[in-house]
């Protein structure tokens, strides 16, 4: 989107402190005349009313006092990272990012803009993924304003902080936002809601390769960041970075998802075991047939591989039954 932001560049003619010598020289010259006034004590006429030469210095010191006052209103100071957005009676004059002591139009409307970059914790909130489950996400926000025109003249900041506490009413643990945090907050819980509601929580079935809130971390806060930047260019905020920093079910599907969980890894791990424990009766019997150690027929190999996967697949150690007489 084209901007109409444009850098307003201050000369030597704007230094601070060569109008803050002008300054004075306004105050030291109005104080002086009035130092004079008092003197004149003498230039009156018959009646005892001031002459026009006593009308001069007067008018001359209430001139300079009033250009003293009227020259202080010029006077701003820009520290790193901030920025003055200068308007004139209405009108957009420019904006100064230049870092100093500067002094502009006392008729300029001065505002005041920071460039520096805002770190927001946005609290979780509870949608529904791509499956309908409902679950609770959350992310952290670190943005700055771009583009001080769009920041100052295409959003409203006072309503925006007006709704922004009527909406937070009755929540206690809720921070009190304001204008642009407000703003960012309300377009940060959106972009969350539908980047989340195009993605399952994780995937049920193990050999699915789709994207997934769990699985698909960086892929997912690449998509929030651009959905976020589309959302919040039209106040000129940029995104530095979005990341989603909690994820989990809500409360109420919480405890059937966990025991869903649970059963996928006994189940992952029950395969692992049996994997394991086919592999070794496998050796054991391959070990005893090379080595001649015990001729078995078909019926005591049967017999060995069940006792020793009951041996190996056991949840706890067994308790072999020690024959010392005939193996018959």
């Amino acid at each position: 989107m084209e901007t109409k932001e444009y850098n307003r560049h201050l000369g030597p003619k704007n230094n601070g402190f060569l109008h803050l010598f002008l300054n004075l020289v306004f105050l030291v010259g109005s104080i002086l005349l009035i130092i004079f006034l008092a003197g004149l004590e003498g230039m009156l006429d018959a009646d005892g009313e001031p002459t026009a030469l006593v009308l001069l210095p007067i008018l001359g010191g209430c001139l300079l006092f009033f250009c003293y006052i009227l020259h202080c209103v010029g006077f701003m100071i820009i520290q790193p990272n901030q920025s003055r957005v200068l308007t004139f009676f209405g009108r957009y004059s420019g904006t100064v990012r230049e870092n100093g002591f500067f002094w502009v139009n006392p008729f300029y409307a001065k505002r005041k803009i920071s460039l520096r970059a805002r770190n927001m914790d946005v609290p979780p909130i509870k949608v529904n993924d791509k499956n309908g489950n409902p679950i609770m996400i959350g992310l952290v926000l670190v943005w700055k304003i771009a583009d001080t025109y769009k920041a100052v003249f295409d959003i409203d900041v006072d309503t925006l902080q007006g709704s922004a506490q009527h909406g937070q009413q009755g929540q206690q643990d809720q921070p009190q936002l304001k204008g642009y945090d407000s703003f960012v907050h309300v377009q940060s819980d959106a972009a969350l809601r539908k980047v989340a509601g195009h993605y399952a929580y994780d995937n049920i079935d193990h050999n699915s390769t789709e994207l997934t809130l769990r699985s698909g971390a960086e892929e997912i806060n690449t998509q929030l960041e651009d959905e976020l930047r589309s959302r919040l260019s039209i106040a000129g905020i940029e995104i530095v970075e979005a990341r989603i920093n909690y994820l989990a079910y809500a409360a109420e599907i919480a405890s059937v998802m966990l025991r869903r969980q649970q059963a996928d890894a006994i189940i992952s791990a029950r395969e692992k075991i049996v994997e394991g424990a086919v592999s070794m009766v496998e050796l054991a019997l391959n070990k005893l047939s090379e080595r001649e150690v015990v001729q078995l027929d078909e019926e005591k190999k049967a017999t060995m591989v069940s006792n020793l996967l009951v041996v190996l697949c056991a949840d706890e150690s067994a308790s072999p039954v020690i024959n010392t007489g005939s193996i018959y």
